[in-house]
């Protein structure tokens, strides 16, 4: 069986380390939430769940973890050492574990960052082969994969906000590939979560930003390019 120290020895084009649920899914788990944050951030606690909760350290998910949220891509050698990386540049992490929690899935993280006055919670879930659902965000029900160009936009809950928003994105030549909406309460802030088959122009982003009843708005172009 391998150590701690050789789960890491195998270096490919797709991961490093002895699973991509336990690596790559992690890493892109990761580079996803940095980019909800907007940037690497300063503080993070990191919850892993059920299977990861037993196998976080065994499996290297924690240096996979450290690392996504350092920015490496998934096949970065650093994310070996990711760790003491972690450490040299001041990057203060802390790590917590639930093992049975019967309303999460198997491989799930919650990610509490910080970084200077901004914090985000993200949820995301490693399904297999790299493959990950980013299930929620700051609360709110998200469910993308960060496989295409995503937006995350939170405005208030009024009529015709869907419509807008998407007649907006198809003046971009924008094609919609899945959207969704959550809220807390009936009129109070709505979460739309829309991931497309292309990004979108600069002007469209600045122009939904500019509107008063959109109080925030998160671009995440294919966290993989």
């Amino acid at each position: 069986m391998a150590n701690k120290s050789s789960v890491f020895d195998m270096i490919g084009p797709i991961m490093i380390g002895p699973s991509s649920s336990h690596t790559a899914g992690v890493v892109r788990i990761a580079r996803a939430a940095v980019r909800v944050l907007g940037g690497i951030p300063d503080e993070a606690v990191i919850t892993f769940y059920n299977s990861f909760a037993r196998t976080y350290e065994g499996h290297g998910s924690d240096r996979a973890i450290v690392g996504g949220l350092m920015d490496f891509k998934t096949d970065d050698p650093n994310i070996k050492t990711a760790l003491d990386i972690a450490k040299e540049k001041g990057f203060n992490f802390q790590f917590k574990s639930i093992a049975n929690s019967s309303i999460h899935h198997p491989n799930t993280i919650k990610l509490n960052l910080k970084k200077g006055e901004r914090t985000v919670e993200v949820v995301g879930e490693s399904l297999g082969g790299g493959v990950i659902n980013i299930s929620e965000v700051d609360g709110f029900v998200a469910n993308f994969s960060a496989a295409d160009h995503t937006l995350i936009i939170k405005a208030e809950d009024i009529s015709g906000a869907i419509a807008f928003i998407s007649a907006v994105l198809a003046q971009s030549k924008a094609n919609i590939a899945t959207m969704s909406v959550s809220r807390k309460g009936k009129h109070d802030l709505a979460c739309h979560v829309i991931e497309m088959d292309s990004g979108i122009r600069d002007i469209t982003i600045e122009y939904l930003k500019s509107l008063s009843w959109i109080s925030e708005l998160i671009y995440i172009p294919d966290i993989d390019l």
